[in-house]
């Protein structure tokens, strides 16, 4: 891929459960002034602490450019539901959602529902993938403009422009329409870990962003091309989606060397490889890795957020932009725009149109 494709970058704003929602609208504005793609918030039935979902639904009012991608856990968890809630964010934030789909493992999150033991993780992202696809079923189920404004009735909908899914997969099955009207940017941004099988594999039929962790270029560059193959197998164009390495930062107290090329440096366990050093370096490394054309770009989780986002921001991404590396200005209002991804065409549409 070519390295004159544009940097992409985000940040995650998680770190210990806060309950002020001043904290994380706080945060979002910080990246948003770094003009960042988007901000993530992690979530899992794991930990307590409140829905990642919920609170960037809180945020989005406070901000107006930046993306916002909460952790969905779609195991234990009804699509309908799910797809609801992350087209209402989409609307909220008028067209800035994503949402980072995620599985449960643990037999500990299974006991929490009583419904079904703990399964495999091919089978749960098998799982995985079928919630994304009937989430992008049930978007596309009330066409642009199915829901019309009657001044006497109120909102009614265009029964013509509006669609049965009837999906029926492995884990479950989906008769819909949704009822939220189709999100403004068609479908909010899907983001997957593909670093492992089988999670891979769902990245490349379902996401628009893929997160990969690795400690080299190399190791980066090989993972990213193995999900564009994937991805063109199944039919898809690989320009269409965005590649970033994920990455853990711990920039201190002061200006230090990072570990050397980043191969030795410590596993977080959870957050994938780990950086630690200062602003200048943590700018020259990713222009490194985005100059060889191993990723498009990078999603930074600060070891402690308040401290590190701030100099992710005001250290790194100026040197950036100082470099003419990455822009100082949003392309556009939304995040599939800030990404360079095209707004979906509509599938039922496209189907009546052929008829």
């Amino acid at each position: 891929m070519s390295s004159l494709r544009p940097l992409h970058l985000a940040a995650g704003i998680g770190g210990p459960p806060r309950y002020d929602p001043a904290h994380y609208t706080g945060l979002a504005r910080l990246a948003e002034h770094g003009t960042l793609d988007f901000v993530t918030l992690g979530d899992s039935f794991a930990r307590p602490g409140p829905d990642a979902l919920s609170v960037l639904s809180r945020v989005a009012p406070g901000t107006r450019r930046i993306g916002l991608v909460p952790t969905v856990t779609t195991t234990h968890t009804e699509p309908f539901h799910v797809s609801s809630a992350v087209a209402t964010l989409d609307w909220v934030s008028r067209g800035r959602a994503g949402w980072w789909v995620d599985v449960s493992t643990t037999a500990a999150e299974a006991r929490l529902f009583g419904r079904r033991p703990a399964a495999p993780a091919a089978g749960l992202w098998r799982e995985a993938g079928e919630a994304a696809d009937v989430a992008a079923r049930l978007w596309d189920s009330r066409e642009d403009g199915a829901d019309v404004r009657d001044a006497a009735t109120g909102r009614v909908p265009d029964r013509a422009r509006v669609h049965r899914t009837d999906f029926e997969g492995a884990a479950f099955r989906v008769r819909g329409p949704g009822i939220v009207p189709r999100p403004p940017q068609g479908h909010p941004v899907t983001v997957v870990d593909g670093t492992a099988d089988p999670a891979r594999e769902t990245a490349a039929r379902h996401a628009d962003v893929v997160l990969v962790r690795a400690g080299t270029p190399e190791r980066a560059a090989g993972i990213r091309d193995d999900v564009l193959r994937r991805a063109a197998a199944h039919g898809r164009d690989p320009g269409t989606l965005r590649v970033l390495a994920a990455l853990t930062v711990d920039l201190g107290d002061v200006e230090s060397a990072p570990e050397p090329g980043l191969e030795s440096g410590p596993p977080l366990a959870g957050h994938g490889t780990y950086y630690r050093g200062g602003p200048v370096d943590l700018a020259d490394l990713i222009t490194q890795w985005h100059r060889s054309g191993a990723v498009d770009g990078f999603h930074l989780t600060p070891i402690t957020p308040e401290r590190d986002l701030e100099r992710i921001v005001n250290g790194t991404v100026a040197l950036l932009q100082h470099r003419s590396l990455f822009r100082t200005f949003y392309p556009g209002g939304t995040l599939r725009e800030h990404l360079g991804l095209a707004r979906p065409a509509n599938r039922y549409a496209l189907r009546g149109a052929r008829v």
